[in-house]
């Protein structure tokens, strides 16, 4: 069977003349792992597919589930859902476990914004991520430019919801407060890993960085909703992923999504596990004792699958607890 990750895996003609990784090429090489059957999905053949990539491509916009290799895209895209990458196709950091190019990026794309808003006017949808590469080349990481796509956004589709799922502007001071001005409905921002695993998995980022990024939102602005997310099957402990959940609720980080590592070549981070949806439904039973609004957990779970719904969910859940 052709699955989605066979199809996303193979090479575009544009990325044939460098290599797609030049940065990890220096990692030994590890077999990609088979994977167990209910991490397997079907290549996408729904003509709503076609459609999403045809806006995509007449836009020419940057989608994370594409760049990523996401194994829901075929899901997402024949619903019409699509995550945006704004800034680029490049990114400055070279993390062991991502499938987006690394080098050094071209100069921003001014129009971006206008593309953007245009392709989720014409896609007619409710709720949008917008994401981006790490941009540490530039002056503010990229934050006016994700406060300029928002403010396109809201004046082409006022009633569309923007979640943002932003890099971490480590050591670039006011980018955080800049995007927060633009008023996102969801402010996310991945751990991605447990601390443990920063320095081979993550080595650009810093853990407490990140902690202490999510906490100023709630500062700067006790409405917005936060959200983070991490993968499983890095070689992390269950005690270290529950001391995780503790560290986000400390910062008071309302939405927590855990999904399964897939390692997209054989030059990146090897699967050390392939975790069971039993051990998914149990961490999402403990970090809602724990206290998060919601939950998304289980071998497929990505940042922004199913963002529409889940942030339903989300209002709802906050509503609930308040009393409304």
């Amino acid at each position: 069977m052709v699955t989605i990750l066979d199809t996303l895996n193979r090479p575009r003609d544009a990325d044939k003349e460098r290599p797609r990784h030049p940065e990890k090429a220096h990692r030994p090489d590890n077999p990609v792992q088979r994977k167990p059957k209910w991490i397997r999905v079907k290549a996408p053949t729904s003509p709503v597919y076609r459609e999403t990539q045809q806006v995509v491509r007449e836009n020419n916009l940057v989608t994370v589930c594409e760049e990523a290799g996401c194994p829901n895209i075929g899901e997402c895209w024949s619903k019409k859902h699509a995550s945006f990458m704004i800034l680029g196709d490049t990114c400055t950091r070279a993390c062991a476990f991502c499938n987006v190019r690394t080098g050094m990026p071209g100069p921003v794309d001014q129009n971006e914004p206008t593309g953007v808003a245009e392709a989720v006017s014409r896609m007619g949808l409710e709720h949008v991520v917008i994401t981006s590469v790490d941009r540490d080349d530039l002056d503010d990481g990229g934050a006016k430019h994700f406060a300029n796509v928002i403010k396109a956004i809201r004046q082409r589709s006022p009633g569309t919801t923007i979640e943002v799922l932003t890099p971490d502007f480590l050591r670039k001071t006011g980018a955080l407060e800049t995007v927060v001005e633009a008023r996102p409905d969801v402010f996310n921002h991945n751990l991605e890993t447990v601390p443990s695993k920063y320095l081979k998995v993550r080595p650009g980022a810093r853990y407490f960085h990140s902690i202490r990024l999510l906490q100023r939102v709630k500062e700067l602005d006790p409405a917005m909703f936060t959200k983070s997310g991490i993968m499983v099957g890095l070689g992390e402990e269950r005690n270290e992923v529950l001391q995780l959940m503790d560290d986000l609720r400390s910062a008071e980080v309302d939405f927590l999504t855990i999904g399964q590592y897939l390692q997209p070549s054989k030059k990146h981070h090897p699967v050390l596990s392939f975790v069971t949806p039993e051990e998914f439904k149990a961490y999402e039973r403990i970090a809602y004792a724990k206290g998060f609004l919601k939950v998304s957990a289980s071998p497929l779970t990505r940042s922004s699958h199913h963002a529409g719904e889940d942030f339903a969910e989300l209002r709802a859940a906050r509503a609930a607890k308040l009393g409304h």
